[in-house]
């Protein structure tokens, strides 16, 4: 545990009584408190067995160091930064490992208005210190209280919906047992007082740590069986699943499919556009055709950033976009202080389904026609940036033009493809896209992946 294997690229996340335990998340808090100086930290905690008793220790150590702490609860990861930012506390530490399996926990840091921190801007640093172990309690401890933001949150959640929901819907959700039950039944509350004709059938909404219906990660195939069930059994509209700490949701159309990510970035950022014209929009170089070719013809700003959540808010704000979505299903918003939420994209399905009386499955049908796509291929390897390399040799002279904005994307004239190495694993990830021809996307996937493994 002393090289603390527990700290990622973008947050803190272990095997508990492993990689991480009380010892580790009290140096972490003191480690925190030593490089950020906060006067005020908010902290929060999911639905994992150890995150309540881990955000203590976490109030422990911040308190040592002089620290006031805020405690909202068991709540999801964007009310912690929400929080943040109502409060102007100087950071928000969230308890969580998100979608990871139950014997997994760790933390997601921000600092004042909700910034994110990871190894580009302090993560490192607070690692060096949790490391040093080298410690001096504050001559005055912080303060501790309780604080309920959830109806300020909800109520700011209640703003996207800005056209009363009069059809008749039913919306099948699914919170995995994670945060997201009782957040949302303050949501479906606040609907009800706006008269919305819209009918919840939940699932799994008790939060539970051990997870009795599975990890919710609704990115795999095998966790997507109980929401693609219950919508075609109840006939509902819609089909919406969150991960663990519900920063990201998940969509299911009419005939229980499962949507991809991809093409809902591209379905927000023509619904942001049509009311805010010229506006700009951030997008991941994982799957971009569908999206820049939207917002190109809705007259917006299309912007590249690379994958992950603190690249993506550093660009919003430099950019000051009003929307950023990514094929992992996060999504980012302007009037949420540039941060990720899993509660808005729901809000604004619901809402789009509403006004536009279509189906979701028609209103994606031409997209998927016109941009099919491989999905994220993932592909153990030993030495995966050599891999790249080598595939990028092989094929430089056929492409159009590359880019290394993250990974290797690489255009061809009527497909085109993008690889990254993983962080934290020696996994490459491949993603490829054609126009408009489903057989040349296939042929050029399978293509690559002889390419890779004959490596």
């Amino acid at each position: 545990m002393d090289e603390l294997q527990c700290f990622k690229t973008y947050d803190i996340r272990g095997e508990v009584d492993i990689t991480i335990n009380h010892d580790i998340v009290l140096r972490i808090a003191q480690a925190v408190a030593t490089w950020l100086k906060p006067k005020r930290i908010v902290i929060g905690c999911d639905s994992r067995l150890t995150s309540e008793e881990y955000k203590q220790t976490l109030a422990k150590g911040l308190i040592r160091s002089g620290v006031d702490v805020i405690d909202i609860g068991m709540v999801g990861t964007e009310e912690v930064y929400f929080a943040t930012r109502l409060l102007n506390a100087d950071g928000g530490i969230q308890i969580t490992a998100s979608h990871n399996p139950a014997n997994y926990n760790g933390m997601k840091i921000v600092r004042e208005q909700a910034r994110p921190v990871s190894n580009d801007n302090g993560l490192l640093e607070i690692k060096a210190l949790a490391l040093a172990n080298d410690f001096t309690p504050a001559a005055q401890p912080g303060n501790y209280q309780r604080c309920d933001h959830r109806d300020a949150w909800v109520e700011h959640l209640m703003s996207y919906i800005t056209t009363p929901l009069k059809r008749p819907l039913r919306v099948v959700v699914n919170a995995g047992n994670g945060a997201a039950g009782p957040a949302f039944d303050a949501i479906e509350k606040a609907l009800h007082k706006q008269h919305a004709a819209v009918e919840f059938i939940k699932l799994h909404f008790d939060p539970d740590g051990h997870f009795p219906a599975g990890v919710p990660n609704p990115m795999l195939e095998e966790n997507r069986f109980d929401t693609r069930a219950a919508v075609v059994l109840y006939k509902a509209d819609l089909g919406i699943a969150w991960d663990g700490d519900f920063d990201r949701c998940f969509f299911f159309d009419s005939h229980g499919d499962f949507i991809e990510s991809y093409y809902l970035v591209g379905l927000l950022a023509a619904w942001f556009l049509e009311q805010n014209p010229g506006e700009t929009i951030i997008h991941d170089p994982r799957l971009m055709w569908n999206t820049r070719q939207i917002i190109s013809q809705c007259w917006g700003v299309a912007v590249e950033s690379k994958t992950g959540h603190a690249f993506i808010k550093d660009a919003m704000r430099r950019e000051n976009a009003i929307y950023g979505g990514e094929m992992s299903g996060h999504h980012y918003f302007r009037s949420f202080g540039y941060c990720d939420s899993g509660m808005i994209p729901a809000l604004l399905m619901i809402q789009l389904l509403n006004t536009n009386q279509k189906k979701l499955s028609e209103l994606i049908a031409e997209r998927i026609k016109s941009f099919p796509i491989s999905g994220e291929i993932n592909i153990t390897v030993k030495n995966p940036l050599a891999v790249m390399k080598h595939i990028e040799t092989e094929l430089l002279p056929l492409c159009l033009s590359q880019s290394d904005c993250d990974g290797l994307s690489m255009e061809f004239t009527h497909w085109r493809f993008n690889l990254r190495s993983s962080n934290t694993e020696p996994l490459l990830r491949l993603n490829v896209e054609s126009r408009n021809d489903k057989a040349l996307m296939q042929e050029k996937t399978s293509m690559l992946l002889s390419l890779i493994e004959s490596l």
